[in-house]
């Protein structure tokens, strides 16, 4: 079955990727096969991040249109918040970049962080991995842009794009650091808005090598992505870095970031919050409950 599914997808058929995908998302058993299986890749992951209303959505829509347009097949990826009720996607593929759905050069599909600390999908490096073994040019990473998702990003992805809106001034002085490390292009979209250019020039200014942490300038694209202005530029800064990621210190970092990940899930897999409750309830009355010995003895 396995076997048989990963030859569908190698050979590009989008049913037999998206049943996999749920497959994987479910933890249908045996899925470990399916992807201890998957071959090595090549193709490259972009990373589109930053805070809630910056327009990222409208951002990869457009993109889309130029990497379309160019012969690109393209495989889109959107973490949305989840549902408190079942842990769906709040958001879903038919009400954002519904240009593209049924488009046969662009695969969208919506996931939830279904309570994900971090603000990523659980299961978001096994589904980038499953996306790596189809015929795509690129892929795209959206994540919701809460908690923690903006770092993590740049542990899935080769070429994170951090968005912003001019109105985000106060947020930038404050950043944190690890925010302004991760980003490999800086977008402020939405630069029809007043002090826009003011904003820009204090953003580039804190992103001068000279101070911070970056050994390389990083680029500042200003866009409407409504209008489809800047974008081009966007996507013509993209390819490039695209083309000089290659294989560094960082590379090995970020997969060793992604193996502590998983072992960490794996390990994990087992403990149930609830179950624990109920142990503690169990014991806690009998007097001298000792958390540190209640855990060494799991």
């Amino acid at each position: 079955m396995w076997q048989e599914l990963l030859e569908q997808i190698k050979q590009g058929n989008v049913k037999a990727l998206a049943r996999s995908i749920s497959l994987v998302e479910n933890e249908y058993p045996g899925y470990e096969s399916l992807l201890q299986s998957l071959p090595s890749s090549t193709t490259k992951i972009i990373g589109i991040t930053g805070p809630p209303g910056a327009g990222k959505s409208t951002l990869v829509d457009a993109l889309l249109g130029h990497l379309v347009n160019a012969g690109k097949k393209v495989g889109v990826i959107c973490v949305d918040p989840s549902s408190p009720f079942n842990l769906g996607a709040l958001l879903g593929d038919r009400i954002r970049m519904n240009e593209w759905y049924t488009h046969p050069g662009v695969f969208i599909r919506s996931l939830a962080t279904r309570g994900s600390m971090g603000g990523l999908h659980p299961k978001i490096i096994e589904i980038s991995d499953l996306l790596k073994a189809f015929p795509f040019d690129h892929i795209i990473v959206e994540t919701v842009g809460v908690g923690q998702s903006e770092i993590e990003i740049a542990g899935l992805a080769d070429v994170t794009v951090v968005v912003v809106v001019p109105e985000a001034g106060d947020e930038v002085q404050t950043m944190k650091a690890g925010l302004m490390e991760i980003a490999d292009i800086f977008v402020v979209n939405k630069a029809d808005r007043p002090d826009a250019d003011l904003f820009v020039k204090n953003l580039r200014q804190m992103l001068a090598p000279s101070f911070s942490k970056h050994y390389h300038e990083v680029p500042v694209v200003k866009t409407v992505a409504s209008q489809n202005s800047g974008v081009k530029e966007l996507n013509e800064i993209l390819l490039k870095l695209l083309q000089k990621s290659h294989l560094t210190d960082k590379t090995f970092w970020l997969l060793a970031e992604r193996a502590f990940y998983l072992i960490e899930q794996k390990r994990m897999k087992d403990i149930d919050k609830a179950v624990l409750k109920k142990e503690i309830e169990k014991l806690y009355p009998k007097g001298n409950f000792n958390l540190y010995k209640y855990i060494s003895d799991k």
